[in-house]
């Protein structure tokens, strides 16, 4: 099932356009380039439409908001619709600033998502027009835990039949939902969390899996989910006494890059609630 989602994407090798920020856009573009799609990044608005025309799939990351990428995100956006291409908002630092809040409402009234995906935090903004965050990272009060996962399920299903969106909440339990059900998702490593970006790669990855595979979108999205926390447990079995997060990172985009189908239908770990 996942397999397939995986081999698509080898197969089919999409062309995805991402606005995303500078901290980690070339993260974005290495993941991208491992799974086996391939990248463009495009911020001005005098070319954000005619980009997006050629690709398949597109990314919008709000984590380094100025006034001159923001018109491009909606253009982007907008001409994304027109052509049914996938569109992936992560609304990094939502609830954080003024200006991030505002502009990932407006997006929301202005383009159609196929995926939403943020940290708890974010998505509770979202979802209730506050949240609480710390600069762009999960408030540690909305952790997602056994004892909550019940009423995070909730919010997601209820977020997705409010956008029409697949919602993606990642943290140390990652949930997926399209509104009728919810996908909890056990890979990752805690480590993870030392290493900025995999969030914003994440989101990449998503884009990647929804192109490649356009009949079934819940499914690629949950594969990405799948592979991106697979990847986290496997860099981290590298990882030795002389390692630290920059290792980490880059044993990350190795695992992506040499993640099998046969990989990621063993070692996904589920359940459907």
């Amino acid at each position: 099932m996942l397999k397939e989602m995986l081999l698509k994407v080898r197969e089919k090798t999409p062309l995805i356009h991402n606005i995303t920020n500078y901290v980690t856009v070339n993260d974005c573009a290495n993941i991208l380039l491992g799974c086996g799609a391939s990248p463009i990044m495009a911020d001005d608005i005098d070319e954000a439409a005619e980009i997006t025309s050629l690709c398949g799939g597109l990314t919008i990351n709000i984590g380094t908001l100025n006034q001159n990428t923001i018109p491009a995100m909606f253009v982007a956006g907008q001409k994304a619709n027109e052509l049914s291409h996938p569109v992936v908002l992560d609304p990094v630092g939502a609830g954080a600033s003024k200006l991030r809040t505002e502009t990932a409402f407006r997006l929301l009234k202005e383009v159609k998502f196929t995926v939403i995906r943020g940290n708890i935090s974010e998505i509770k903004t979202i979802a209730m027009g506050r949240g609480t965050t710390k600069g762009v990272d999960a408030d540690d009060a909305d952790a997602v835990t056994g004892a909550t996962l019940n009423q995070t399920v909730a919010l997601a299903k209820n977020l997705s039949l409010e956008t029409g969106a697949i919602i993606v909440i990642t943290g140390a339990i990652d949930i997926v939902s399209d509104g009728k059900g919810a996908f909890c998702i056990f890979n990752g490593h805690p480590f993870m969390s030392k290493l900025t970006g995999t969030g914003c790669q994440l989101s990449c990855l998503i884009a990647a899996y929804l192109t490649a595979n356009p009949e079934s979108p819940l499914l690629a999205t949950v594969g990405a989910v799948c592979a991106m926390g697979l990847c986290g447990e496997k860099a981290y079995e590298r990882m030795t006494d002389l390692d630290g997060n920059a290792s980490y990172r880059n044993y990350i985009l190795d695992a992506v890059y040499r993640l099998s189908g046969d990989e990621l239908e063993s070692g996904a770990k589920y359940e459907l609630r």
